[in-house]
């Protein structure tokens, strides 16, 4: 089955729904049985690991969908869900570890992921080493007795490094090391993380998994070794995701072959354009040829999404505010992977520790909607129009 029929038809079954084409909405906390034997039946089965509904928090109809959607398109065993991407991280990241574990952290990591290691990890006794994204099987070298885990990120935020993310994890299975990947740039459907070594997958899908930029949700997908330490860690947490966004998250997932194609196209128009800008230094995105991590990019992954970055010459605050103040058709904010363009910069702080990052000028990082992409481009012509005249 093709993925754009695996889109659709994951995590549905119409007739068992009076053939509703989707799935109803179960808002629910408690449960009831019928019987004591329907009790028992379902705690047994509980037990047994299978997706009966008990509790709210336990599974219900809606929150099994998605995950059985998400685990299938990413190839792992078994996913569960979260109230956001970071949440995902934390328990994904809190299932592995404990007290006296070191942690390999990918330098380019997302800010949240370092904020959690250099914050709650190290206070709960847990040491993080953070290592040079493009370290491939070099990173062997970094282990240590200890190390339970290497995390990877690729592309690498804001930086958008590609990381050998097979020869890592390769090295580290071999050390007996878990490898934790965050896989929300490329979704379920342009990178197959479990394909490629990795344990435990990470979808911050309140990106391109929902699309519409109205939600907070997150996945983690698991090898079936991974899963019960993930699924123990989930419970004791108490973590779970409200219906509501479930279901708009399900709904926006039907769609996502449809948007990341749009995505991956628009966003190829806008880097080529880029390229050839006076303003522009540098174009960062793994799709183009001449970008250094083209080649594992082309190897590893199924496409490209629709964000990236570019460094302008170096030009003041005045100049920069000049352009991306009155930007009418990109949104100046965090987040990414919704409808709409964004352009935002990159602050100064959260570059000074990248190990290959030598800009002179302000990076922006771009997500490119699903606006045509002229329109997109005589925006950014208006603003880089400005930005010159501000000089």
């Amino acid at each position: 089955m093709q993925e754009e029929t695996r889109l659709i038809v994951e995590g549905r079954d119409p007739h068992r729904y009076h053939g509703a084409v989707n799935l109803p909405v179960y808002h629910a906390s408690t449960i009831l049985f019928p019987t004591l034997d329907a009790h028992d039946a379902a705690y047994e089965a509980r037990k047994r690991d299978e997706q009966v509904v008990t509790y709210g928090l336990a599974g219900t109809p809606t929150s099994y969908a998605l995950e059985n959607a998400v685990a299938a398109l990413e190839g792992g065993y078994r996913a569960l869900v979260y109230p956001s991407g970071l949440a995902a991280i934390a328990a994904a990241m809190l299932a592995c570890l404990k007290a006296g574990d070191h942690v390999l952290m990918v330098d380019s990591v997302y800010e949240p992921s370092r904020m959690l290691c250099d914050g709650l990890l190290r206070r709960f006794g847990v040491e993080t080493t953070y290592y040079d994204p493009l370290v491939g099987a070099g990173i062997k070298a970094l282990l240590r007795p200890n190390t339970r885990v290497v995390f990877v990120e690729a592309p690498g935020s804001l930086t958008f490094e590609m990381q050998d993310i097979p020869a890592i994890a390769a090295v580290a299975h071999a050390h007996g090391a878990l490898v934790i990947m965050d896989n929300t740039w490329a979704s379920p459907l342009l990178f197959k993380p479990f394909r490629h070594g990795v344990d435990l997958s990470i979808q911050a899908g309140t990106k391109y998994l929902a699309g519409h930029s109205d939600l907070l949700i997150g996945t983690v997908s698991a090898t079936k070794e991974a899963w019960t330490k993930l699924r123990e860690t989930t419970r004791s947490l108490g973590q779970g995701a409200g219906p509501d966004d479930i279901n708009l998250t399900l709904r926006g997932m039907r769609t996502l072959a449809v948007r990341l194609a749009r995505h991956q196209a628009s966003a190829m128009t806008l880097a080529e354009w880029l390229l050839g800008r006076p303003e522009v230094a540098r174009v960062i995105y793994p799709a183009l040829p001449q970008d250094s991590g083209h080649a594992i990019w082309k190897r590893d992954f199924l496409g490209a999404s629709g964000l990236f970055a570019f460094e302008l010459h170096p030009a003041s605050r005045a100049q920069l505010s000049a352009m991306l103040d009155h930007m009418k058709l990109f949104g100046m904010g965090y987040s990414w992977g919704g409808f709409e363009s964004l352009l935002v910069p990159a602050r100064e702080e959260r570059l000074k520790h990248r190990l290959h990052w030598d800009g002179k000028g302000p990076l922006l990082r771009i997500h490119v909607g699903l606006e045509a992409p002229s329109d997109l481009i005589e925006d950014l012509a208006a603003g880089f129009e400005r930005l010159r005249k501000a000089a």
